[in-house]
């Protein structure tokens, strides 16, 4: 009994703390783990006999039969006995590599062009370009006015995995005559003895080099050496190198440029004084592009310092923006673009001569800082086979380079062949120019298409009475035409008036010149005998226009040309 007392309490006590560790929500215990379980192969165990089938009874499949009731339907179709059909292949285009073409014309015109380059290996590949245009004197010309045009090209190019390198050189020879006397006063014995000749001769240098997986991307470099038959010469150097360096997933691209040019003139216009000039321009332009869906930007500047090697001229430092941007407005029909740019012209005796043949061989050779350009247009397509391309402009040019008739110097004796107002000089203004430009182009199908262009200007001068020799409206309107073996293409010129002005001896005669307008068609025709022969034919000044390009220098009238082309492989 005393037992079982002292039992009933045990187990009461152990009851009532039970109960009272249970009202507590969080509680605290000390779990020691002497050795995690490891189960053993052995202790698995294998059932020994099969299960047994419950009396749920397996229902059988029952057996579903088809029956098809046939009708007869009446038919009147008859098969009839296949044929293959072939498929058309239209010929491939052979596109030769070489060609020679030969032509001659009135006016005493022959012309000789050919392009012939071959290789050793797929990598390089090296060839030769010839041209030569020649033509006799003007109509009613007082003095010679035939011209030549004699050029030679050469290159060598080579590919590999990384990079592409080309070297070229050539000569070009050129005669020209300064026909266009504007002396009102010339005697016959002058007219005799002048020898109004002059001759431009070019050796040309250069190449290029093209990496593909760096940050250096390339480099051009140009040389030419130049003069004439009056002793002047001039040696112009200028290298162009690329780099581009990515910063996060954008790209900033800089375009450097080493420019070297030094000249001289054995005189100036009214002085017996060996004239010089030479400048050295150093610049870089980094850009940085950032495209956004439809949006392009490219954020930029244009630095440049000029030095000048000889003591007349002055050294500049130069910043300029370059900043552009397109956005596409309507996708396929209407891109908007703006820009606003700047940069230093450095001019050369060569550049004003492929400008204007008849300038004098003694130029002021200079530089003009374009301080801003401002341009604001729209490009696109109205329709699937029309383009268009509109933009309005906003030009700021310090010292622009302007072609003006030189002085009559006839009153001071005998006198150089280019001092009768027959030859031009050139003068720097300071000039404003504000522009619209237009141009749309419809292919009507792929064997007609035609289109033109027009741009107004208006010039705001400082210094200079007029902006010399500069249209205030160009216009060009073109046509092509493609079908079989046929060929032929038009091409319409216009030129609105120009300025220039006549001033005699010492001063006491000053007579504004206006050039007139002009209008000039040129056509051209081809017949294809084979895909390697072809005859061509070509009819300049088709309206027999009488007019000036530049003051006193009338040009031929209506020009035929004819010929033929040959075209082959090695």
């Amino acid at each position: 009994m005393k037992y079982t007392i002292l039992i009933l309490t045990v187990l009461l006590t152990i009851t009532i703390f039970s109960q009272e560790v249970k009202k507590d929500s969080i509680g605290t215990e000390e779990v020691n783990i002497v050795k995690p379980y490891t189960p053993k192969i052995k202790d698995a165990f294998k059932v020994k006999k099969n299960p047994v089938q419950g009396n749920d009874a397996i229902q059988e499949k029952k057996t579903v039969e088809y029956s098809i009731s046939s009708a007869p339907v009446a038919s009147t179709f008859v098969a009839s006995k296949g044929k293959a059909k072939g498929v058309a292949r239209k010929k491939k285009e052979h596109i030769y590599d070489n060609y020679v073409s030969v032509g001659f014309g009135n006016f005493t015109t022959p012309k000789v062009e050919a392009f012939v380059h071959s290789s050793t290996t797929r990598d390089n590949d090296f060839g030769v370009l010839l041209n030569f245009l020649s033509s006799s004197d003007i109509k009613d010309s007082r003095v010679d006015s035939d011209f030549m045009d004699a050029k030679i090209d050469l290159y060598y190019k080579k590919s590999s995995r990384d990079f592409d390198w080309k070297v070229n050189g050539g000569y070009h020879l050129q005669k020209y005559n300064w026909y266009g006397i504007n002396a009102p006063i010339i005697s016959n014995a002058q007219l005799t003895a002048l020898d109004p000749k002059q001759t431009y001769g070019n050796i040309n240098l250069g190449g290029n080099l093209t990496y593909y997986e760096s940050f250096f991307k390339g480099i051009n470099l140009d040389v030419n050496i130049f003069n004439d038959n009056y002793s002047s010469s001039e040696i112009h150097f200028l290298a162009k190198p690329t780099f581009e360096i990515p910063i996060s997933s954008e790209l900033i691209k800089t375009d450097f440029r080493l420019e070297f040019l030094s000249g001289k003139f054995d005189r100036n216009y009214t002085i017996d004084n060996e004239l010089k000039y030479g400048y050295f321009n150093i610049g870089a332009s980094p850009t940085f592009k950032v495209i956004r869906d439809y949006l392009t930007i490219d954020l930029g500047v244009n630095l440049v310092y000029s030095g000048a090697t000889e003591d007349n001229q002055e050294s500049k430092f130069f910043i300029y923006p370059n900043i552009n941007a397109t956005y596409e407005l309507i996708t396929d029909v209407m891109i908007i673009y703006a820009g606003f740019t700047g940069d230093l012209h450095q001019h050369s005796y060569k550049s004003f001569t492929d400008e204007n043949p008849f300038v004098s061989p003694t130029l002021n050779i200079g530089r003009t800082s374009e301080k801003f350009n401002a341009k604001f247009g729209a490009k696109g397509k109205l329709a699937s086979n029309i383009s268009y391309n509109v933009n309005a402009s906003y030009k700021n040019e310090e010292a622009k380079a302007l072609f003006k008739l030189n002085n009559d110097l006839n009153e001071l004796g005998p006198q150089e062949n280019y001092q009768f107002a027959n030859s031009f000089s050139v003068v720097y203004d300071d000039i404003n120019t504000l522009g619209v430009f237009g141009e749309i182009t419809i292919d009507f199908s792929k064997e007609l298409n035609f289109g033109g262009n027009v741009q107004f200007n208006s010039y705001d001068k400082d210094l200079q009475d007029k902006a010399w020799n500069l249209p205030s409206i160009q216009a060009t309107v073109f046509a092509k035409y493609n079908v079989q073996k046929w060929h032929a293409g038009a091409n319409l010129f216009f030129v609105g008036e120009r300025k220039d002005e006549f001033i005699s001896t010492f001063g006491t005669t000053q007579t504004e010149i206006t050039n007139k307008s002009y209008v000039d068609l040129n056509l051209n025709f081809g017949y294809n005998f084979t895909d390697r022969l072809t005859a061509f034919a070509n009819a300049n000044n088709v309206l027999d226009s009488d007019y000036q390009k530049y003051t006193g220098f009338e040009v031929q009238g209506i020009q035929f040309l004819a010929g033929i082309k040959y075209k082959f492989d090695f």
